[in-house]
């Protein structure tokens, strides 16, 4: 008698067709998140010459879209915990390509930032539906490399971005590269029609008939109601004015106000067992932002003003940039799939310390400079491609939309404070050093953070019996899929 075991497919065959288009619509949807945030970088000399504009407040318009993500993360998260992923990712995409469409029609600084607040929201809620809608459609095994294929999406959007200002811009000027953002709507429109909903979702909450609520800690009772709601408009405020001139001479007051009010956030919806974990998440997250986005928010300012790069220089640059992060987002995929995401996120960022003062050392050298950017990227933005995978693997099915939205958005802050510090410092030092400085640090913190496991650590302390990997469980209909070894004799 001897055991007979099928063949091991290749592991792009074991996704199915179905998953593989559910893959594709949502990574179109990332693609096009990514375009509409670049923009504001892409066109932020432009802009801040049209409306005379200083450094900060330029800077501020790019921490905009930050300080309305918190909320719209939460929302639009825990919308899609109740109604399903896709309902979420469709109503994300129709809000941030209405936002990106204002900006095109922005008159000054103010009506420009507030169309950069429901751009935030809508980006926000695309991050969190998309990654759980994926995630939770592909098998198990496979999930790292959702993940990061997904975010790959975003590096695509970026590249196209700064084809599109080459060609645009120097002919039609900076707002019709905002025009452009009704193109998603088209796109939305077809998801509805078209796609299934993810399957993990629909096999633990809609066929059960359940309907969770993230939010009800927050209106247990009538005054628990009336305190939160002052708190979101006090954390709201807070933040508009911390990047905002508006708040100038009261900047710690009021970033004290803002965290507190978010701290109480995360502690309700946590609960008794996972409110440390709802705090070491975003800890943890702030710090991911702060290492990644002076880069990204600033490079494109840095190459024009202090290494003198032509439009065509920097678009050039850019592309090195864009493509070391997408082959850093598919790298990470295999790797996370292969040792953990954990490992893989820690060993990758400690390899991209190496090429941090080197790209801002190389000065007249456009290839060395692209090369260098490339590696950086690769090893440091792309290797975030795990983050959705490395949240959400912490919250169980019912709540994961609202708590990734919640944590990974509130953790998003540090990539507000980013381009904000970012220009502070350089008015001490010269850009290039002050974004190697940030970069650095920040790397640094959260390798330590999640080398050492820090906020699963931390959450044994609450909830000693908490599931080690909630997207390591693979759902029913996977398990019932699984060919049997089978006996002949």
């Amino acid at each position: 008698m001897h055991s007979t075991t099928p063949p091991t497919l290749p592991w792009y065959r074991e996704v199915s067709g179905t998953q593989w288009k559910s893959f594709l619509a949502a990574w179109i949807g990332y693609v096009l998140d990514g375009f509409d945030f670049v923009l504001i970088t892409l066109v932020l000399t432009e802009i801040s010459d049209d409306f005379g504009l200083s450094t900060v407040q330029a800077a501020s318009l790019i921490s905009g879209a930050f300080i309305t993500r918190w909320l719209g993360g939460a929302v639009l998260g825990a919308l899609g915990d109740r109604y399903g992923r896709k309902f979420s990712m469709i109503l994300s995409i129709l809000l941030y390509s209405l936002g990106t469409f204002a900006c095109g029609f922005a008159w000054n600084y103010q009506s420009l930032f507030a169309a950069r607040l429901a751009i935030g929201m809508g980006m926000a809620g695309e991050y969190s539906a998309s990654a759980t809608y994926v995630m939770e459609s592909w098998p198990t095994k496979l999930r790292s490399r959702a993940s990061g294929f997904l975010i790959s999406g975003f590096s695509v959007g970026s590249v196209l971005a700064a084809q599109v200002y080459n060609w645009v811009v120097p002919s039609l000027g900076w707002r019709w590269m905002f025009y452009i953002g009704l193109i998603p709507i088209a796109i939305a429109l077809w998801m509805r029609r078209a796609l299934p909903e993810a399957e993990e979702w629909t096999e633990t909450v809609a066929d059960k008939g359940a309907e969770p609520n993230p939010f009800r800690p927050l209106f247990v009772t009538r005054g628990r109601t009336v305190v939160n709601a002052v708190l979101v408009v006090l954390a709201t405020v807070s933040l508009f004015l911390v990047f905002t001139p508006g708040g100038a001479g009261m900047v710690p007051v009021l970033s004290v106000v803002a965290g507190l009010a978010l701290v109480a956030f995360a502690v309700q919806l946590g609960g008794k067992r996972s409110w440390v974990l709802y705090l070491s998440m975003i800890v943890t997250l702030f710090f991911a932002f702060l290492y990644s986005w002076p880069i990204q928010a600033l490079l494109p300012t840095y190459l024009k003003t202090e290494l003198g790069y032509t439009t065509g220089q920097v678009t050039d640059v850019l592309y090195f940039a864009g493509f070391g992060t997408m082959a850093g987002c598919w790298t990470a995929g295999f790797l996370g799939d292969r040792i953990g995401a954990k490992k893989a996120y820690a060993l990758t960022l400690l390899a991209s310390l190496a090429f941090v003062y080197p790209v801002f050392a190389v000065h007249n050298n456009l290839l060395l400079l692209g090369i260098l950017l490339f590696l950086l990227q690769a090893t440091s933005f792309g290797i975030s491609g795990l983050l959705p995978r490395y949240i959400g693997g912490h919250f169980p099915t019912e709540s994961r939309g609202a708590a990734l939205g919640f944590t990974y958005n509130v953790g998003a802050l540090g990539g507000a404070v980013a381009p904000v510090l970012g220009a502070h410092l350089a008015s001490g030092m010269d850009l290039g050093r002050a974004l190697a400085v940030l970069t650095f640090a920040g790397t640094v913190i959260v390798v330590l953070l999640v080398g050492f496991d820090v906020p699963a650590r931390l959450n044994r302390l609450t909830d000693p019996d908490a599931e080690r990997d909630h997207l390591a469980v693979p759902p029913a209909t996977e398990r019932s899929e699984a060919a049997p070894t089978t006996a002949v004799g």
